[in-house]
């Protein structure tokens, strides 16, 4: 029997209750899934991929839903695995850059151009990161999840995400200073 029929079958077999359940959790946490998926893809259309395929395992595994403590940790650590696993099958890690600075009438020519810039050159740092410190980092303070559930996500300590996310800082930090001081000089 073909996965695709197993899933159909649970979905036409679910009782009001788990519907409802699983319901409140697609709602809940969509948007969670696909920013985790978008941080590692980078890409619109596969982030929109993994977020669907999140929920179809998910689906799969409905029975476990119910009894699940903490369904934002869960998901999140389905949609990290589910986003590397499709990563390394595409081996396109390379960033796009969908989504362009907006410029407010605020802000002069110059200052947009330098936050852009910024901004990349971060990008480009953070991706130079070695991924026992990239990954914990981007969870922590890109997704806003919390150390307990970065830890789950990663499956390691929350004392190791908080270790990690401070060398990320540091390096990040000592790395900005260099750029920035050189950009003085120009």
């Amino acid at each position: 029997m073909s996965s695709d029929l197993v899933i159909a079958e649970k979905a036409i077999a679910m009782t009001q209750g788990e519907e409802n359940l699983f319901e409140v959790t697609v709602r809940s946490h969509t948007r969670m899934v696909y920013r985790i998926a978008y941080s590692v893809l980078r890409d619109v259309a596969e982030a929109e991929d993994v977020t669907q395929e999140v929920f179809l395992r998910a689906l799969r595994r409905l029975g476990a839903l119910a009894s699940v403590r903490d369904q934002k940790a869960w998901l999140a650590r389905i949609a990290w695995r589910a986003a590397v696993e499709r990563n390394r099958r595409t081996k396109t890690g390379a960033p796009g850059n969908d989504v362009d600075h907006i410029a407010s009438a605020e802000c002069a020519a110059d200052e947009v151009l330098w936050r852009k810039e910024r901004s990349a050159v971060l990008q480009q740092f953070i991706e130079a990161l070695p991924d026992e410190l990239r990954n914990p980092l981007v969870l922590s303070a890109l997704e806003e999840l919390s150390p307990r559930e970065v830890a789950a996500t990663l499956d390691i300590s929350e004392a190791a995400v908080r270790s990690r996310n401070f060398r990320a800082r540091q390096i990040l930090r000592q790395r900005l200073t260099v750029w920035m001081e050189g950009r003085k000089s120009i």
